[in-house]
Formats: C-alpha cells, structure tokens, sequence
C-alpha cells in the first residue's frame, strides 16, 4: 500500500478509505480486469445462431478472441498468474472467477443450449459443453502460463488453433 500510494501522489488514509486491505483493492483491479476482457468476450456472443455455419463463425470469433488475450496481452497473463498464485490464500480465485469466467461460461452455456434446441447441436448439458470447448480453445497455449516471457502469437496461428478446437467440439457434439 505504501508503494502504491507513493505512485499514485496520494496517502495510505486515503486508499485505505477506499479499500480497507491490499486484499479488497486487489480484488477490485481482479474483478476489473476480468470485467473487462471476458464480459467482452461474453457480450459478443449472440443468444441464438440461426444454422450450423453461424454457429461454428460465432464460435471461431469467440476462440480466436479468448485466443489473442491470452497470447498477446501480457497484463492478462500477469493477471491471471497473480489469480492462481494467491487463491490458496484469498478469495481472489473465486472474485476473478466470479466477475469473468463464469459470466463468459453462463453465456456460451446459453447459446450452446438454445443451439441444441434448435437442433445444431447433440443434446448434452450446456454448461458442461461450455467447459469442454473452453478446454479445447486453451489446451494449445495453456503451456505458455509457465514461460517466463512467451512470445506472442499472430493472428494466423491464433485462426489455427480456433479452427482446431472449433471443428473438434463441434464434431464431438455432432447430432448422430
């Protein structure tokens, strides 16, 4: 709190007028951040896709976007490092999981669900698709969380690994 007051040309008594601990100020530029990439990511999706081509366009925007945020923006892995290294001793995780992901997750859900009522996907659990395609979008550059510096991806690759984890959810929900 010192430092952060010292580079802000403030106080402690006043951060700490806004936030009573490191813990609650820290939760609120979590919360931030994860507001910020992922609501985006979750506000671009639509509640409905019409056929099975908007349906698989929607879901390669979507992982190309959760894509480049992981890949390119070095504040999200900072981020999202800090997440996992403090949530065995905060509330943190479940902060950052609560103002992003899960919002991000509910919305996939909802289109993943109003897709297999319209027939373009097999019927299964939503939130559990969710999960799944999430999973496929991430596994190629989930190693990346334990390079020092990766490098970033471009946008080609990025188009590439969408298309990977796009087309392998969308043949494992495939309607028989």
């Amino acid at each position: 709190m010192n430092e952060l007051a010292k580079r802000l040309g403030g106080s402690k008594a006043t951060l700490y007028g806004y936030f009573p601990s490191k813990e609650v100020l820290f939760g609120a530029v979590v919360r931030s951040f994860a507001t910020q990439h992922l609501s985006e990511a979750a506000r671009a999706l639509p509640a409905t896709a019409n056929d099975k081509t908007e349906l698989k366009s929607v879901l390669l925007r979507f992982a190309q976007g959760i894509l480049h945020v992981l890949t390119n923006d070095a504040k999200a892995v900072a981020i999202n490092r800090m997440v996992v290294a403090e949530a065995g001793r905060s509330e943190v995780g479940e902060l950052f999981h609560d103002a992003g992901p899960s919002e991000c997750m509910t919305a996939l859900a909802k289109l993943l669900g109003a897709s297999m009522n319209h027939g373009l996907l097999r019927r299964s659990d939503p939130r559990v698709n969710a999960l799944q395609l999430m999973s496929l979008i991430t596994a190629e550059v989930n190693k990346r969380m334990y390079q020092r510096e990766p490098p970033p991806i471009a946008l080609p690759a990025i188009r590439r690994i969408a298309k990977r984890a796009v087309e392998m959810f969308l043949a494992g929900t495939a309607l028989s």
